[in-house]
């Protein structure tokens, strides 16, 4: 499920001159049987409501009073969210003759033609408050206050994000919560502004059209909207736009170092624009820093199952999962663990709305027999990041929905796709050329598109963290064995590196520098260019003594790997 609750208003939506049919009754019980939510929404105040619709208890919650009183069925709890009307402007309406007048824990209400009224009332007094129109109803209310802010408290209590209810409504004070909500849905009896703004129009008025809207959210809620309404911009291809949506499964895949985690950072950035919470299982350090989002864990303490699902709890938390401290070996098993918690709590809310796995290889390997096991029947809005797609479970690679391969073995990857999951390759693959990728949807059989993706605003130390405190196996190492072989010190992180070179003695250290093997193990096992250059500048000039290079070596090292996290970039 995508969207997990519906959000209804009551008068000339959900009800009939203020009555709900048994069959919208029934189509509500069914809507609720199938594991979601439903919030009724309402200008109307609570005792009133109470009386006219007896089966109140259906709603999970209830935002009434356009936005001011949030109610919980359930526990009969009332938490008013805005000031309570001031006497002196009840009694000033009263005495110049408003009427009918209804005055709730917040609302003040009457009809028009009384609005002109109302509106001087409130200069004179210097009030900061706003009329809010319903075909002919008039309320009053304090400034901000509506049925959007209402049912942002409602989606707060239940833990849900917007972006995965639907909301229907049909008159003007509906327009504020339909906008705020992932689809937007007018009845037919609507009047012409709230269905010009809707994303949907339901051929059914009033209780049937909210009937019409449950039998399609129940069958397929995935196809209610297309891809790009609630869709992240991967980038644009031949003048076209090209989306990702929260129902798809993302592969990118590529050889090491040609981007692959950058573009998910640019994605990242996309998902906090939008407003959707997302959770990395970052292996190898690699979003340390990230905008936005909480790292838990890190080189020498690992994270707990319950501190991750702990903090998804919160809608607005982003969370980075740092893994430096798992072995290879144990990765695998820390994922088997969290994932099974994690899909039911995205079965309940629907959030994290994206999963980015990266080195997905690690976490969703081939070679485990429990995977298929560990993953649902889907994998909606997640990205799985791997150097090696053949290595990933054939299970998982099945569910994927939309493939970016990226740098100059672009087609292998596609190749390797298809001869893991049964697909017949697309035909006429050529290479992306410059910044571009290929992008195909393999469900879909359409031609590979050559895409200029987007690019991050922030720059991130890639493995960084991975590089200066993790473990890094022993052919990717640094030996310090001097020139007689007399040592086998090994330096499995630039910490260590560091550490040691301080400690030897200046023999050992001008062999190693001399020979090059300092710039050879950055620019080969660190991966990291701009670092092997200032080594080696340092290993070729002659006139610096062993104390010398020594310093320069390892303050290149610390300012790019070993310094604080606030600490300015080259």
């Amino acid at each position: 499920m995508y969207f997990i609750a519906l959000a209804t208003d009551y008068d000339g939506t959900l009800a009939h001159d203020g009555i709900v049919s048994r069959k919208t009754l029934a189509a509500l019980e069914r809507f609720k049987k199938s594991g979601r939510k439903l919030v009724l929404v309402t200008g109307r105040e609570l005792p009133d409501l109470k009386r006219v619709f007896p089966e109140i208890g259906l709603f999970d919650k209830v935002v009434a009073e356009n936005g001011a009183l949030i109610y919980t069925p359930a526990s009969e709890e009332e938490r008013v969210i805005s000031p309570s009307p001031d006497p002196k402007f009840v009694a000033r309406l009263k005495k110049q003759g408003v009427k009918p007048l209804s005055v709730g824990r917040s609302i003040v209400a009457t009809w028009e033609p009384h609005q002109a009224t109302v509106l001087e009332i409130i200069k004179k007094m210097g009030l900061e408050l706003e009329i809010i129109f319903n075909k002919g109803a008039v309320m009053i209310l304090p400034s901000g206050i509506n049925k959007a802010t209402g049912l942002a408290a409602a989606l707060q209590d239940l833990r849900l994000s917007p972006h995965n209810v639907v909301g229907i409504g049909d008159a003007e004070n509906d327009h504020a919560f339909l906008k705020a909500c992932g689809c937007s849905v007018a009845v037919d009896n609507a009047i012409a502004a709230v269905k010009t703004t809707a994303n949907l129009v339901t051929r059914g008025a009033r209780g049937k059209g909210v009937e019409e809207l449950v039998d399609r959210l129940i069958k397929r809620d995935h196809d209610i909207l297309p891809r790009r309404h609630d869709g992240i911009a991967l980038g644009a291809a031949g003048g076209d736009d090209i989306y990702l949506s929260p129902k798809d499964t993302v592969l990118i895949a590529g050889s090491s170092g040609i981007g692959k985690s950058t573009l998910a950072t640019a994605l990242t950035e996309r998902f906090v624009e939008g407003g959707f919470q997302f959770c990395i299982f970052d292996p190898e350090g690699d979003y340390d820093g990230l905008e936005g989002a909480v790292r838990l864990g890190d080189g020498s303490s690992a994270p707990t199952k319950a501190q991750v699902l702990d903090l998804i709890e919160k809608a607005d938390s982003n969370v980075v999962i740092n893994g430096l401290a798992l072995r290879v070996n144990e990765r695998p098993d820390f994922f088997a663990d969290l994932l099974p918690g994690l899909g039911s709590f995205r079965r309940r809310t629907a959030r994290p709305h994206w999963l980015v796995i990266d080195e997905a290889h690690h976490l969703l390997p081939k070679r485990r027999d429990d995977t298929r096991a560990v993953l649902s029947l889907e994998l909606p809005g997640t990205v799985l990041i791997t150097v090696h797609p053949e290595a990933i479970s054939t299970d998982a690679l099945r569910l994927v929905t939309a493939i970016i391969a990226l740098g100059p073995k672009a087609k292998d990857v596609i190749k390797v796709f298809c001869s893991e999951t049964d697909i017949d390759p697309p035909k006429d693959m050529a290479s992306p050329k410059g910044e571009r990728v290929l992008f195909w949807r393999p469900r879909k059989r359409k031609k590979i598109a050559k895409v200029k993706v987007i690019e991050p605003r922030q720059s991130l130390k890639r493995h960084s963290r991975k590089y200066a405190e993790g473990q890094l196996d022993e052919a990717g190492s640094f030996y310090f064995h001097g020139p007689d072989d007399a040592m086998n010190l090994r330096a499995h992180n630039l910490m260590i590196f560091a550490q040691i070179a301080e400690g030897i003695d200046d023999k050992t250290w001008e062999f190693h520098l001399r020979a090059g093997d300092y710039s050879k193990w950055f620019r080969n096992q660190i991966r990291d260019k701009d670092l092997a250059r200032e080594t080696a500048e340092a290993e070729n000039d002659k006139k610096l003594s062993a104390e010398e290079s020594r310093k320069r070596v390892l303050d290149a090292v610390r300012r790019r790997y070993t310094a604080p996290a606030t600490a300015p970039e080259d």
